[in-house]
């Protein structure tokens, strides 16, 4: 699997995100396309840069200019993009109401857009269908972070500098972006998320804003340098619609590797966002990621929800279990777990909505560790039973067993006990591997 790995120790925003794409081999063409499929009187504009020393990618988006592509900036723009004071994000990094100018206009008067408005610009435009599902769903899940900070329901949402060209432009450049590195399974580090205050359009608030803090979640974060604004709503949106998780850098094999920067300079925090881009090396650690769905369900019979989890194995699943659960009102319950490959969870969720009566479910990634599985095959005197056999990293045998669907139809093929079959297959086993050779022999039994 191809890992995506965001090394936020400076935050990360939307422009960081587009600059850390491009340098680690995006095209830059993809998304000034992107850009301008949109239909919003925008373009992007790209130019490398130094932070803290270290060159990176900077990418603007530019309002009011026309349409065309743009590389490399001028050094002019450049200047009057950090003479402005920005945080992380640089020319649009405090999107949420905060108080900056992109050259002469402030995203203070920018106009307010409600949700359907801002999913109608991206259903519009002529992308593929992934990339406008990724999108919606980062607006999606930013309407649901106000609605829940202003207590009011979600189709009253009207955003303010949010709903402004340049979010829209980074967030579904951003899905684009993403899409095009072929990465399976995005994470992160811990975030920086800055320190200090910021002015919005809902007064002068701490970092992180009230949007930003309640799309970022239960995700890990901290303070650490200069007092900014390091993780901006955009950025915070962009990572739950990667649907990152956190931790460690696994292991795995770069291949490509790219530098975001922010607007301005911090020399002892460099200012930029790092993404590694590799193929996991699963062998090494033994992990690989899993996918775990669950729903609750108190109306349906067992009949049907058997038949369920034979579509559910059918369909890519890796495991299905069922158990009994005690509901509100007194009411009995079955909780179905659901355990797949992150490639086949969203198949498995339509299908779990689809054919039960529940009308919603959960999901989360874990890790999973497991050890290197293979197979012999012995010998009994009804023929051959394979033998699924998991080792330690060193080599040594940690599990055998015999497979039991071999082993069953022996059973019912010679009409002996299946305990017996399977008695059979394992002394054939231990004594092939020389298990028994020092064991005494058992006396008075």
């Amino acid at each position: 699997m191809r890992i995506g790995y965001l090394e936020c120790f400076s935050g990360i925003s939307g422009d960081m995100m587009l600059g850390a794409l491009v340098d680690a081999g995006v095209p830059f063409e993809l998304l000034a396309e992107t850009a301008v499929a949109l239909n919003v009187g925008a373009r992007l504009e790209m130019h490398k840069v130094t932070r803290g020393g270290l060159a990176a990618v900077k990418v603007d988006v530019i309002r009011g200019e026309g349409q065309g592509i743009r590389g490399q900036g001028s050094e002019n723009r450049e200047q009057r993009t950090e003479s402005a004071g920005q945080g992380a994000g640089g020319a649009h990094s405090h999107e949420h109401g905060h108080e900056h100018r992109h050259g002469d206009e402030s995203h203070g008067h920018a106009p307010h857009r409600s949700l359907k408005t801002i999913l109608g610009i991206i259903d519009a435009a002529p992308l593929k269908d992934t990339v406008k599902r990724s999108a919606a769903r980062a607006f999606q899940l930013l309407g649901e972070a106000e609605a829940a900070i202003h207590s009011i329901p979600i189709e009253n949402v009207h955003f303010h500098e949010v709903g402004a060209v340049d979010t829209i432009v980074d967030i579904v450049c951003a899905a684009a972006g993403s899409e095009a590195t072929g990465v399976g399974r995005w994470m992160a580090s811990p975030l920086n998320v800055g320190s200090g205050t910021v002015k919005c359009a809902h007064g002068t608030l701490p970092v992180p804003a009230p949007a930003t803090l309640a799309l970022l979640g239960d995700a890990p974060i901290y303070a650490a340098g200069e007092p900014m604004e390091r993780v901006t709503p955009t950025g915070a949106a962009v990572l739950r619609m990667l649907e990152a998780t956190y931790g460690a850098l696994p292991a795995v094999s770069v291949k490509a590797r790219g530098y975001g920067a922010g607007g301005r300079d911090t020399p002892a925090e460099p200012n930029l966002l790092r993404l590694l881009v590799g193929e996991a090396n699963e062998e090494a650690e033994g992990n690989e990621a899993i996918a775990v769905i669950e729903t609750v369900i108190d109306d349906a019979t067992p009949q049907l929800l058997a038949y369920v989890s034979e579509l559910l194995m059918e369909a890519g699943a890796w495991d299905v279990y069922r158990a009994p659960v005690q509901m509100k009102k007194g009411r009995a319950g079955v909780q179905m777990t659901v355990l797949s490959s992150r490639d086949a969870m969203p198949a498995l969720r339509e299908l779990l909505l689809r054919e039960t009566t529940t009308i919603g479910l959960r999901w989360r990634m874990e890790n999973k560790v497991a050890l290197a599985r293979e197979f012999a095959e012995v010998e009994t005197e009804w023929g051959k039973v394979r033998i699924k056999v998991a080792r330690w990293p060193s080599g040594e045998a940690a599990n055998a067993s015999p497979e039991y669907e071999v082993c069953r139809n022996i059973a019912r093929r010679h009409g002996v006990p299946l305990k017996r079959v399977m008695q059979e297959a394992m002394r054939a086993y231990a004594e092939r591997e020389g298990l028994l050779a020092d064991r005494p022999a058992e006396k008075g039994r």
